[in-house]
């Protein structure tokens, strides 16, 4: 048997302060991770006129 719950959550002023804080912290982690595999998979500039 699967049980499924549904909730939500109500957070007061200081919890949703830090909430938003996690969040913005995560986000920006995140995207700087994306540019540095994007960056490292982009091949360099001699690579590049290599290729041409």
């Amino acid at each position: 048997m699967q049980l499924r719950y549904s909730f939500r959550l109500y957070p007061d002023t200081a919890q949703a302060a830090a909430l938003a804080r996690a969040f913005g912290c995560a986000r920006v982690v995140f995207v700087r991770r994306e540019v540095a595999l994007s960056e490292r998979n982009r091949p360099s500039e001699e690579e590049h006129r290599a290729l041409l």
